[in-house]
């Protein structure tokens, strides 16, 4: 049995004042093809958490490249991303909304 090793990816957003209760209800309303799209993608065990104005979003890709192709290439994927800019907040100096975070400990268990 071959295994397949995934990357684990973690990065934070944070949330424009008071765009909370719409955030998280767009993703408990979540497209139906936005959740096709996440899966033909590759992304596995994506999970947001949140706290205050916070955003954590992680999620395991075996394939990164060909993750980011598949989205670069769904429109889906690009409305989504359009919609969710109402909602979080985009550094105007850098027009940097996402902040990857690197992983610096790992307990797998037995």
């Amino acid at each position: 049995m071959d295994v397949v090793l995934m990357k684990r990816v973690g990065m934070f957003f944070k949330l424009k004042p008071n765009a909370k209760e719409g955030y998280i209800k767009a993703h408990n309303e979540i497209w139906p093809e936005m959740r096709d799209v996440l899966n033909k993608s590759g992304i596995k065990n994506y999970s947001i958490w949140n706290v205050e104005d916070l955003l954590f979003a992680y999620y395991e890709i075996e394939d990164e490249k060909s993750m980011q192709k598949y989205l670069a290439s769904s429109k889906t994927y690009g409305e989504w991303r359009n919609m969710m800019e109402k909602f979080v907040y985009i550094d105007p100096t850098t027009n940097i909304k996402e902040w990857p975070m690197e992983m610096v400990f790992f307990n797998q268990g037995k």
